[in-house]
């Protein structure tokens, strides 16, 4: 009965131990300044002065148009998602076609 008990106690130690293992293995790691933020998100703020900056778009065609269209656009024609990346298409605004390109940090662009 003593080797159970012992056995019992011995394994209870070694699961508590597992477990606090894998809980702190589930821990985020701490921003860093040095992380890059991400400003697909994080922009509030006008363009990207590089915009229409080429990357992995996960705007939808949809999602795209409403973008544009959010920033006074009106009529927007097809959307096409070229090789970098950017939605690009042809709208209108204040009267006057413009060409329009949405890059994945969601900046709107018009020429």
């Amino acid at each position: 009965m003593i080797q159970f008990a012992l056995a019992a106690a011995l394994y209870g130690i070694a699961a508590a131990g597992a477990f606090a293992q894998g809980a702190s293995a589930q821990t985020a790691a701490p921003a860093t300044r040095d992380a890059p933020a991400n400003p697909a998100i994080n922009s509030t703020g006008p363009n990207n002065p590089g915009a229409p900056a080429p990357g992995a778009n996960s705007f939808t065609e949809a999602q795209a148009r409403a973008r544009i269209e959010a920033q006074g656009y009106t009529s927007v024609g097809q959307l096409t998602k070229d090789a970098d990346g950017i939605w690009r298409g042809s709208a209108m605004r204040n009267g006057q076609k413009a060409e329009v390109a949405l890059d994945y940090q969601g900046n709107v662009v018009g020429r």
